[in-house]
């Protein structure tokens, strides 16, 4: 069976489709309880007696084991498959998901809060399954798609999760216990999701992984990945510069995401449930968004070349970083939520035309680059964190952060491939 180049948005019958939409959804509740603490963190803050470090430590834990669970999971795909590796980070990482409703201590709840950083890595095995199902005339839309509704999961949680809460508060339970039992849910979901996910999924076009191999039948990943996917995906430019562009695109999409309720009921006096919905705005923008930085990257190189996507990033990343530089100056609560929207348009559109570029920089290792790129967006997250523990000031943070994405968006420049490069990527070794 091919790799599908057309996305069926409504069915369920293909192996390309049930994959596209199971990976969002697994991607989703990865997202949904990564971000779960979030929009709790002022209460959380009150319970601990958190300083302003101790939140920026618990910030960068979440998102900082992520870098190196996203540089294995690439390579772990290529060698076992798509399906069995979400399988196992669903199941591994609802254990920390629950265990965080139990913390009694900063210590304890920093210990979770680290274990649940490596289900960030969900994102590079839902980009490695969409990428090995679809073709290039579709997969930039595939991935982007996939990303980005599951990227929305970040978004439900900072809106929903306080709302939990009050719900549970309303039995007559307290404050206290109100926001560990809230927690409890998206631990749940990642267990059931587990078993969907194995049942209904398969690695690629043609079957599993290991049957294949076990047939001697020639697939997309047939090489034998692992580390030598991971080391030839090391040996490629490209892949280190959209490192970084993903640092400079998801890295502050990551950060955005853990500091917004906080600055805005700090520094507008937003109550909690105001400042989740105004930081749940921001990750909902990921349900079109992202996926419209694909599509576009994909209507562009079937206009231009595959220059074309290197261009549309590099567009995308100045918009983004313009944006971050409004977002830090303002004073005003709405035109602040209005410049968070703005900016994060082009971030979120960033993210998905970045994806949109993966699949051709080496096919070969798919899952290696795959794994260097997300990575990329966790290393941005947690010098993010690192910058806003040195400054003490999250507006402070965001306007070097402005600086520092328009600098980075050279790198989407030096992306740019020769002009023999071909739009189809390249086909797999034997």
């Amino acid at each position: 069976m091919a790799k599908a180049n057309n996305i069926k948005l409504f069915s369920f019958n293909t192996p390309q489709m049930r994959a596209f939409h199971l990976t969002w959804v697994a991607f989703f509740v990865c997202f949904f309880a990564w971000f779960a603490c979030a929009p709790l963190m002022p209460v959380i803050k009150g319970e601990f007696h958190l300083s302003i470090s101790q939140i920026a430590d618990i910030n960068i834990a979440a998102v900082a084991i992520t870098i190196l669970v996203r540089l294995l999971v690439g390579p772990l795909c290529d060698r076992f498959g798509p399906r069995k590796t979400y399988t196992g980070l669903l199941a591994i990482g609802a254990i920390p998901v629950l265990g965080v409703a139990m913390a009694q201590s900063y210590e304890s709840f920093l210990l979770f809060r680290l274990g649940i950083g490596a289900v960030g890595a969900s994102f590079v095995i839902t980009q490695y399954h969409t990428s090995v199902m679809f073709g290039p005339r579709v997969v930039g839309t595939a991935n982007a798609a996939a990303a980005g509704w599951g990227n929305s999961g970040g978004g439900v949680a900072q809106a929903s999760m306080p709302l939990l809460m009050g719900a549970v508060i309303m039995l007559g339970v307290s404050e206290t216990m109100g926001w560990r039992v809230a927690l409890l849910v998206p631990g749940v979901l990642m267990l059931a999701m587990a078993v969907v996910y194995w049942k209904f999924t398969q690695d690629c076009p043609e079957g599993n992984y290991a049957e294949l191999r076990a047939a001697d039948i020639l697939f997309e990943a047939s090489g034998k990945g692992g580390m030598a996917s991971f080391i030839e995906a090391c040996r490629n430019y490209r892949a280190w510069l959209l490192f970084v562009t993903y640092g400079a695109c998801f890295g502050i999409e990551l950060f955005i995401h853990n500091v917004a309720a906080v600055y805005y009921v700090d520094h507008f006096k937003l109550s909690l449930k105001e400042a989740g919905m105004a930081a749940g705005s921001f990750g909902l923008l990921a349900l079109f968004a992202r996926a419209l930085g694909g599509w576009l990257s994909d209507k562009a190189a079937a206009k231009g070349s595959l220059n074309s996507r290197v261009n549309l990033l590099f567009i995308l990343m100045v918009g983004e970083g313009l944006g971050l530089l409004w977002f830090s100056q303002i004073a005003s609560v709405s035109l602040a939520i209005v410049a968070m929207l703005a900016f994060g348009m082009c971030t979120h559109m960033a993210c998905g035309a970045t994806y949109a570029l993966v699949p051709f920089v080496n096919r070969k290792a798919l899952g290696g680059v795959a794994g260097i790129v997300g990575a990329g967006g966790n290393v941005g997250a947690v010098l993010a964190g690192f910058l806003m523990k040195g400054t003490g000031d999250v507006r402070q943070t965001l306007l070097i952060l402005g600086g520092v994405v328009l600098v980075a968006s050279v790198c989407a420049i030096g992306v740019r491939f020769g002009a023999a490069a071909a739009e189809t990527p390249a086909p797999a070794a034997a």
